[in-house]
């Protein structure tokens, strides 16, 4: 099965992905932090058969996973891939419904008692929302949420109280990054309700100028509001790095073509690299096919997927065997000259 950073169409646009998450707890079990282990394995078991079911057709796309019987690489390695979160991975006793393409996930025992995150290809939040909406109903027809009339659903964060909905998009912003606008923008956002994060959300840095723009309020308005606000919010982005690039081609075009092809020859030809400095120079080489600079055919993987696959956990399962950080340098590089002398 195709997984969905693997799509080709991750490199037309500014926007690699738009996900949705939505955050519940089960009302007849206390909040994850205070809950015991008898309660544990029933709440597990619950959310498990309220997809898994005879009577659910969805329910035959999910695998059941208990994180304890996990491998520390196979769990970093979906957390690179932005299948689960960072926190869940750290903790005993939790589980996941992962869906065969990785598009949608739905954690156990994480923060909250459920956290639903479904994932689609560029800007189309629309169909993450509508996956993940109906995933939510299917296990509140059986199992009954903590909600409250006034304050909605409720969370073992207080600043997930509501809707419970953190939406987001990735994006790959470069030229904004250059610019050094990135402090004003960021600041412009905080006070529509916005926040940018780094590639792997919050507390993480941003790699390769990959940034996740999403909601911090979610009490207080709809879904669908929280939504367009941050479709209306993040186009505005993209449109100010779509103007960066094209004034950078039309003004500076021989520095930027030099640019980037730099950084071609270096992942064609380095012998050893850092993930740090090869999401950087990827980072160029994506640039450089989306304004029409690099013309020879791209490799069979997309741009995204690589700079995943440069990861530590990937790349560590990509070569089947442990690596201290000297020899992963060394094996990523390998690859690197594999996937990019394709071209």
């Amino acid at each position: 099965m195709k997984k969905w950073y693997e799509d080709e169409r991750i490199d037309k646009d500014v926007v690699i992905s738009s996900r949705i998450r939505l955050a519940r707890n089960i009302k007849k079990y206390p909040f994850s932090t205070i809950l015991q282990k008898s309660d544990i394995d029933k709440l597990i078991n619950e959310v498990k058969d309220s997809i898994i079911n005879d009577s659910n057709v969805i329910g035959n796309s999910f695998e059941f996973i208990k994180f304890d019987d996990l491998s520390n690489i196979d769990k970093y390695s979906m957390v690179e891939n932005h299948t689960v979160s960072n926190d869940i991975i750290k903790k005993n006793d939790s589980a996941a419904l992962i869906k065969n393409d990785d598009s949608a996930s739905i954690l156990i025992n994480e923060e909250d008692h459920i956290r639903i995150q479904s994932v689609s290809i560029g800007n189309d939040i629309n169909s993450a929302w509508e996956f993940a909406n109906n995933i939510d109903n299917l296990i509140e027809e059986r199992i009954e949420y903590a909600f409250d009339k006034d304050f909605g659903y409720l969370t073992s964060c207080i600043t997930n109280t509501g809707t419970g909905l953190r939406a987001s998009f990735m994006i790959h912003i470069p030229m904004i990054e250059m610019s050094g606008n990135l402090a004003n923008i960021s600041r412009a956002i905080g006070k529509f309700g916005m926040t940018m994060r780094g590639i792997y959300g919050e507390g993480s840095e941003s790699l390769g100028g990959i940034y996740q723009i999403s909601n911090q309020i979610t009490l207080g308005k709809s879904e669908k509001e929280i939504i367009e606000a941050l479709k209306s919010v993040t186009n505005q982005i993209i449109e100010q790095e779509k103007e960066l690039r094209n004034n950078v081609i039309k003004n500076n075009s021989a520095k930027f073509e030099d640019k980037i092809y730099r950084s071609y020859g270096i992942l064609c030809s380095c012998r050893q690299i850092s993930s740090k400095e090869a999401m950087k120079l990827l980072s160029d080489i994506r640039l450089g096919f989306m304004t029409g600079i690099l013309k020879f055919n791209k490799p069979e993987k997309n741009i995204y997927n690589i700079m995943m696959n440069v990861q530590p956990g990937n790349l560590i399962k990509l070569c089947g065997k442990n690596l201290n950080e000297s020899e992963r340098d060394i094996e990523r590089a390998k690859y690197l000259n594999e996937q990019l002398r394709k071209f």
